[in-house]
């Protein structure tokens, strides 16, 4: 195992049993024993939500948080709602998964040269996550980020992820001052040293049965980034 796999699950294995927001730490285990009627006979995952997908992948994708229901009952980001189901079909659609569905840590799936986090682990109330809470989690994501080495291109679901990488990057003197990409749905920005940063909005049902994200403009997205890894090697 290279040392930067090594390393890349000691992370993973600190951000399972982090603690380090009271009001997200006692909702999701709250979520994980009262549950819902559809998922009661399940034992829910109830702590964070790791990466899931390889530290040497070509594509990372971030997004904000685990679902209640989804990756706090499965233990697996953006598995068993519906921005998952978004996601994976996508993912499956354009090679970098092996199946269009994710439905538990033990179904099968793989990913291809494709990594995917968030900007914080834990399922927050109401899917709003607070400004200590994004600042107690953004630790992790900055390591995962320099653990990435191999990356050509960080795909950013929601403003909220644009923003957080974006405040990273630039904390990091890899993002000139000059230059202040703003998010939008399909942005696309070459950053120093090549890697492109792609902007999309969120898969969440908010923004899908509204319509403001139909699936054309969302595989778009990734038939784009397609083609800039299909390019590049």
């Amino acid at each position: 195992m290279k040392k930067s796999d090594s390393d890349f699950e000691d992370l993973q294995r600190e951000i399972i049993r982090c603690r380090k927001c009271p009001r997200l730490v006692e909702w999701r285990e709250r979520v994980a024993r009262e549950k819902v009627r559809r998922f009661r006979d399940q034992e829910y995952w109830g702590r964070p939500a790791p990466a899931f997908g390889s530290p040497d992948a070509g594509l990372m994708v971030i997004g904000l948080a685990p679902a209640a229901h989804g990756g706090n009952r499965t233990g697996r980001m953006f598995t068993g709602d519906g921005s998952g189901d978004w996601l994976y079909e996508a993912l499956y659609r354009y090679g970098f998964a092996n199946r269009p569905e994710s439905v538990s840590m033990d179904d099968g799936l793989m990913l291809h040269n494709c990594l995917i986090t968030a900007v914080a682990r834990c399922a927050p109330p109401k899917n709003r996550l607070t400004a200590v809470e994004i600042e107690n989690c953004r630790d992790y994501l900055k390591k995962e980020l320099e653990l990435a080495r191999d990356k050509k291109i960080v795909l950013v679901l929601g403003q909220v992820a644009f923003q957080v990488f974006v405040r990273l990057w630039r904390e990091s003197d890899q993002l000139p001052n000059e230059l202040k990409p703003k998010f939008r749905h399909g942005g696309v920005w070459v950053l120093p040293g090549g890697l492109h940063l792609l902007s999309c909005y969120h898969p969440s049902r908010q923004n899908t049965q509204t319509g403001k994200l139909t699936r054309l403009m969302f595989h778009d997205v990734f038939d784009r980034a397609r083609a800039i890894l299909d390019a590049a090697s």
